[in-house]
């Protein structure tokens, strides 16, 4: 930690001989950049390169952050397209704010509790904001908020700090403090929260289920009728957040089978990266590009998806590159594609798109058990179990 240093946005600074760079505010969390690099090495007619690696690029409408930002005219720019295939609704502050309030005063009206699973740096504080402003407008009613996860309590503490900085919270830094909004440091206060039977907001970390008090409050609530799940962030394929939202009828939390029979819903705006037009405009705007485009961060879909786009804004098509693991390429040379590192890949393409077997393992045991349950008598699940225990001897 003593070899960290901060550096503004949009100042020059030289990390090595022959190397400049500056960071851009990406729009997307705080701190988040943009990273310009430029080379001092022979690039066509010219004695330098310059290098845009995007980040996570923000989408507009962003809390605590104006729109990203970042110089045009690039050799190369290495560009994220986590949404590259696809649109959400362009909606405004004050229109995100309404779809929120409609989704807490549905889930409310049940009577039960509303779980919303929520990273803890921005995700957590942008909620807390807009949930603080509707309860002080009488959009919502003034229900207990309990915030519990200490690194989202550490998190939000940075905000305050910084709130004369940051764009919406300079005016509203007392609503990161409502008198609704409760703080769960200790793992008892967590464990306390479970006397409610509905009337309150749970916002806890993870924010795709994986881990954290989240799973805790899931397990507690998840198989009652009243309880609501708000999803408001991607949940990525094979995470207990991405079940929820596909629809599981049993999960497995903590090493125990829990029936679902709570409303699962799910919100998109306040989602972190921009989509598919965000990422188009942001790329239209650093343009021309006199090498290539090169993209990550992103599945198959995404990817495609953006590369499409990107043509369609004029970049040739062999100048919109899709790398895949261990590929290299050479930034200064004549060519810019692709080349092997000539060593075996550390993974193949269908090992990286396909679910660990932890995953694997927790469906199979889900779909096993409903199977047993389906049956009609013992006998018929004796039948089946047998048939297993063939199986995993090899057909002995």
């Amino acid at each position: 930690m003593q070899r960290f240093r901060t550096i503004d946005y949009e100042r020059w600074t030289e990390p090595g001989s022959g190397v400049r760079a500056r960071y851009w505010n990406s729009g997307h969390i705080l701190g988040a950049a943009s990273i310009e690099l430029e080379l001092a090495v022979e690039c066509g007619d010219t004695r330098r390169l310059r290098v845009l690696f995007s980040g996570d690029i923000g989408p507009e409408h962003k809390l605590f952050h104006p729109d990203p930002a970042a110089p045009d005219n690039w050799d190369v720019i290495v560009m994220e397209s986590t949404y590259g295939d696809r649109d959400r609704a362009d909606r405004s502050a004050a229109e995100r704010r309404s779809v929120l309030a409609r989704e807490v005063q549905t889930a409310l009206r049940k009577g039960g509790m509303l779980l919303i699973p929520a990273f803890a740096v921005e995700r957590s504080q942008e909620l807390l904001l807009d949930l603080a402003l509707e309860m002080d407008r009488a959009r919502i009613p003034k229900v207990p908020i309990f915030l519990d996860s200490p690194l989202a309590i550490r998190a939000t503490e940075v905000f305050e700090r910084h709130a004369a900085g940051l764009e919406d919270l300079a005016t509203h830094r007392h609503l990161l403090r409502h008198p609704n909004i409760h703080f769960v440091e200790t793992v008892e206060a967590s464990k306390a929260i479970g006397r409610f039977e509905g009337g309150a907001i749970i916002l806890a970390a993870s924010g795709m289920c994986e881990a954290g008090r989240i799973r805790h409050h899931l397990k507690r609530y998840l198989a009652h009728e009243a309880t609501t799940v708000l999803m408001a962030g991607f949940q990525a394929p094979g995470t207990l957040g991405h079940l929820l939202l596909g629809g599981a009828d049993l999960v497995r939390i903590q090493g125990e089978e829990v029936r679902v029979r709570a409303a699962i819903r799910r919100i998109e705006d306040y989602s972190g990266h921009a989509d598919r037009a965000g990422l188009l405009d942001w790329a239209r705007a650093r343009l021309p590009v006199k090498r290539a485009v090169y993209l990550t961060h992103g599945e198959e879909a995404a990817l495609a998806g953006l590369k499409a786009g990107l043509v369609g804004l004029g970049m040739p098509d062999e100048r919109v590159i899709i790398p895949a693991l261990d590929d290299e390429v050479d930034l200064v040379g004549g060519r810019i594609g692709l080349r092997h590192r000539g060593a075996p890949p550390r993974l193949d393409n269908a090992t990286i798109n396909r679910p660990d077997w932890h995953n694997e393992h927790a469906a199979l045991a889900l779909a096993l058990r409903e199977r047993l349950e389906r049956e009609a008598d013992d006998k018929g699940r004796a039948t089946i179990l047998r048939r297993v225990r063939r199986a995993l001897e090899g057909g002995r």
